[in-house]
């Protein structure tokens, strides 16, 4: 406990002796000190001598610092308790009790405690925004800001940087240019302010519009660090690990210092370029050049790097000599490269890790059982798919969307035959495949970590989610077919996206949940190094 806070008590312990009564920013000032201080034990006590003293109890600035008291403590039940109990409330008592339920990412009790609130100004309609982008609800964060707008309520930067990361997360390109306008309407145009700016290099980014992002970045007169580090982290995500680089070393010569965000890109971008001595040395200038602390994020990206470009021993290495815990990132970038290489000794060691870690995350399970496979390890397959399964864990479904005209998405799940068109999706489907074939395809059976036969191994690869997306964007003739996917995009599914992209003469982008490929006429962007 803090010396202020016990002087403060003892300064009303003493008030009290000397028969001088408490006034409403008496238990103002207690309160807030049991917040900053983290003494929710006393303030549950000033709490009492609330009620105590008849009247505070309705006062309006004594609730609303107990609700915020609680909040702060993560104590919902209680925050809700006096917000219920408060005779009358204003916005800031509405406010604070959304904001506490966003936080802890219960954005039902939210929405039911938005609708009920009587006026709703720009700061609780930006609460409702921010919270479902941070709870990763993107579209429900876009049909509140749509609400919004619709209520004429003003929006400042806040709300937008909310909506843009939502925009960000769904990765559709109607919703960059819409966002856009937005921002230029409610004079909050990109060239100007360097946070909207920032936020739209990043939305275009993840979009798969990486000219885009780069004119974004042209475009705004004033930059900051934030500025570089996303069109880095860009540039990265893309596979352009030379300009990302570049425009590093074109920010070294200004006054902008980089940050931990800055490298986290620059390492990022050597990692998906196979740059490994580059890495390295980045690595090294970090603290002694640049005076910026390594985090457990940059030593998760150098463990990928060395994991990706085959150096898994390096890698385990890494970690074991690390100043810090490792955390879940690490050794799953540690398991992910053991996976592309066959590495089922080093996958056991940190598959376990992420057992204790992560004992719920059916991935860890996924991504052992997949490494077993790789190595023909049958029974070690069984095992740990029984393991999981005593857990009741379940695999989210692979699935990949689709945007078409009028930035129209279209979603798929692997095997799922649901669509309305789906019987002329599977004829051009079928249709690219045998084109394929006569040019060379075979199907990638390593990529079904199954013990099938042949045959029932190519029927698995062919209804890839992926790969039922390519066929509607080819059968509806939408320029250039944008791919969104959950999950890492498998190694077949890539030779028949490269494959496609050289016999339709459409551009293909892929974003998978690690990086964009960019396949055209017969090559993809990260030249087969992913």
């Amino acid at each position: 406990m803090q010396g202020s806070l016990m002087e403060s008590v003892r300064m009303y312990n003493l008030m009290r002796q000397q028969g001088i009564g408490p006034v409403s920013f008496t238990f103002t000032s207690l309160l807030k000190a049991c917040s900053d201080d983290g003494g929710v034990s006393l303030g549950m006590q000033i709490h009492g001598q609330v009620i105590k003293f008849g009247g505070f109890g309705s006062d309006l600035y004594v609730s609303n610092t107990l609700i915020d008291m609680y909040m702060r403590c993560d104590l919902l039940d209680s925050a809700r308790k006096a917000f219920d109990e408060m005779p009358e409330r204003d916005a800031i008592s509405w406010t604070s009790l959304i904001v506490a339920s966003t936080r802890l990412g219960n954005m039902v009790e939210a929405g039911e405690l938005f609708d009920g609130m009587p006026l709703k100004d720009m700061v609780a309609w930006t609460t409702m925004v921010m919270g479902f982008s941070q709870n990763a609800k993107p579209r429900e964060a876009l049909e509140y800001f749509d609400r919004m707008l619709e209520a004429q309520v003003e929006t400042d930067e806040v709300t937008l940087a909310s909506v843009i990361s939502a925009c960000a997360q769904l990765g559709a390109t109607k919703y960059a240019k819409w966002v856009q306008d937005v921002a230029d309407r409610a004079g909050f145009g990109p060239a100007n302010n360097i946070v909207i700016g920032s936020a739209l290099i990043n939305l275009y980014s993840k979009c798969g519009c990486i000219e885009e992002a780069r004119n974004m970045f042209d475009k705004m007169k004033n930059k900051n660090v934030y500025s570089y580090s996303s069109l880095i982290l860009g540039l990265a995500m893309h596979g352009c690990a030379q300009e990302a680089i570049d425009l590093f070393e074109k920010m070294s010569k200004t006054d902008i210092k980089p940050n931990k965000v800055t490298f986290l890109g620059v390492l990022s971008a050597c990692s998906h370029a196979g740059l490994v001595q580059q890495g390295q040395d980045f690595f090294a200038e970090m603290e002694k050049k640049h005076s910026v602390t390594r985090t457990v994020d940059h030593y998760t990206c150098m463990v990928d790097l060395l994991g990706r470009a085959g150096h898994i021993k390096d890698a385990y290495d890494v970690i074991k000599t690390m100043p810090m815990s490792p955390h879940a990132g690490v050794w799953g970038a540690l398991l992910g490269a053991c996976r592309i290489h066959g590495n089922p000794e080093i996958a056991e060691i940190a598959a376990n890790h992420l057992f204790e870690l992560e004992p719920n995350a059916i991935g860890n399970y996924i991504l052992l059982s997949n490494t077993y496979a790789s190595a023909q390890k049958w029974n070690e397959v069984s095992r740990i798919r029984a393991l999981f399964r005593s857990k009741c864990l379940k695999k989210n479904p692979a699935s990949s969307w689709v945007e078409c005209a009028k930035g129209v998405i279209h979603e798929f799940f692997a095997g799922d035959m649901n669509h309305p068109r789906t019987s002329e999706i599977k004829r051009e489907l079928e249709d690219l495949v045998c084109k394929l074939m006569l040019d060379g395809y075979t199907p990638v059976l390593s990529c079904v970590p199954y013990d099938v036969s042949d045959d029932e191994k190519k029927k698995i690869l062919l209804w890839h989610s992926e790969k039922l997306a390519l066929a509607y964007g080819l059968l509806v003739d939408c320029g250039i077919i944008r791919i969104m996917k959950n999950v890492r995009i498998c190694e077949d599914c890539h030779v028949v996206m490269c494959g496609a992209s050289k016999i339709s003469g459409r551009e293909i982008i892929v974003r998978d949940n690690m990086r964009f490929h960019h396949f055209c006429n017969g090559v993809c962007s990260c030249n087969n190094f992913w």
